[in-house]
């Protein structure tokens, strides 16, 4: 029996907060929806930590419940902009200190490792 266009954007949504949550904030740029194989093929924008702004392209098969990775591309400046201007489809937090920061260590005279 074929699934609903929400079921299946509900079983995605999970699925793409299991796999991609830690990246948020995650930008949702591109939907289609594609009854007949009961999939969604999408686009997600994201700071990736190790090759920056990132457009993704990702297929949600609902009936295995399958995330397939199909392609991405680095983003220009300006499409950075004009995304960040936009509400995020996955709310990340942001974090406000760094733990190697001087006022979290727990002693500012170390002994020299011999």
């Amino acid at each position: 029996m074929p699934s609903t266009q929400e079921q299946i954007t509900a079983q995605r949504d999970a699925k793409v907060r299991e796999t991609l949550g830690e990246l948020a904030p995650i930008w949702l740029v591109y939907e289609e929806f594609r009854p007949r194989e009961d999939a969604i093929i999408f686009n997600l924008v994201y700071n990736d930590p190790s090759y920056g702004w990132m457009n993704r392209r990702f297929k949600y098969d609902g009936f295995n419940d399958v995330l397939y990775h199909m392609g991405w591309r680095l983003l220009s400046e300006a499409e950075q902009l004009e995304i960040l201007e936009k509400e995020p489809y996955l709310d990340g937090e942001v974090a406000v200190h760094v733990k190697n920061a001087p006022q979290y260590r727990t002693s500012s005279s170390a002994p020299i490792p011999r």
